[in-house]
């Protein structure tokens, strides 16, 4: 078994990009820019968006949070969200989820610019991801293929099974890994709640991609020896142990199935550590006008 270490990976792509970043405000003048905007107090939500700003800081980026209560209107969401669309100072802009219940996240979605959807959650680009053309990569899914590439783990021919099929994970990941490209090449398999001896299928798989969002589902009965593991599972709960109060699980029994593995992602340290180079490299790539000129 080796480990996919999201922390040593991270820290060198990110090094990467400041120095891409140094090139940016030498050549136009101004700091890559990230603007996020926050609804409510989520307690996980706060912390992501916390880490996000924070390693914009350390990269060079210039970054801005924009806060709002449980009880802002969608109106006036989307009409700030219009807002930032027109600042030409701004590259990428997130709206960190879940949102209260009155506010639909699909039209939040759809109202954010597609030259700005750094997270890659906008049909613009999700349909351009399923064409195989220049576009903004879902930021986990992105952070796994980066993490195939730095390995240099061979992936044409093998057969992945996705467990799990969110819209911000398992859909695009599967696409991802089916495409024409490196990585890619991969005969997929897409599983989810409703999936028929879900075990038998997760047993077939060269690489398995947990997304399910439940602790330590995937148990080592399910994993056959050899597997490649990407966990992307963060699951919380309540712990005395540890200085912040928490506990991160994957969706994987790490323990019991990292024996039988030849490579697998930890938790914390791996997936989602990725997932913000993911976020920074798509702003990079907006303030270069990479994706669209």
């Amino acid at each position: 078994m080796q480990l996919l270490d999201g922390k040593y990976i991270s820290e060198k792509l990110k090094k990467q990009i400041a120095v891409e970043a140094g090139e940016v405000l030498a050549a136009t003048g101004r700091k890559p820019h990230l603007v996020a905007i926050l609804v409510g107090n989520d307690g996980g939500s706060e912390t992501y968006v916390a880490s996000k700003i924070k390693n914009c800081e350390n990269v060079g980026f210039k970054s801005s949070l924009f806060r709002y209560n449980d009880s802002v209107t969608e109106a006036d969401l989307l009409l700030k969200i219009e807002e930032i669309n027109r600042d030409e100072e701004v590259d990428g802009l997130i709206v960190q989820l879940p949102l209260p219940k009155h506010i639909n996240p699909e039209k939040v979605t759809e109202t954010i610019d597609h030259r700005k959807d750094v997270d890659g959650f906008h049909p613009i680009n999700l349909g351009r991801m399923m064409r195989n053309l220049p576009c903004f990569i879902p930021a986990t899914p992105y952070g796994i293929l980066l993490m195939l590439q730095e390995y240099q783990i061979e992936t044409a021919g093998k057969h992945c099974v996705v467990v799990g099929r969110s819209n911000i994970v398992g859909m695009p990941i599967s696409v991802l890994m089916a495409r024409n490209a490196n990585p890619g090449n991969c005969t997929v398999t897409l599983t989810h709640s409703k999936t028929i001896d879900l075990k038998k299928q997760v047993l077939q798989a060269d690489i398995i991609i947990a997304a399910i969002g439940k602790k330590k589902f995937i148990t080592a009965d399910m994993v056959k020896p050899g597997a490649i593991v990407f966990d992307v599972g963060i699951n919380r709960e309540e712990s005395t142990e540890t200085k912040s109060g928490y506990k991160l699980f994957g969706d994987v029994d790490f323990e019991n199935v990292a024996p039988k593995t030849s490579w697998i992602t930890p938790v914390p340290g791996g997936v989602g550590l990725m997932t913000i180079v993911g976020l920074l490299k798509n702003t990079l790539a907006s303030a270069k006008k990479e994706i669209y000129k």
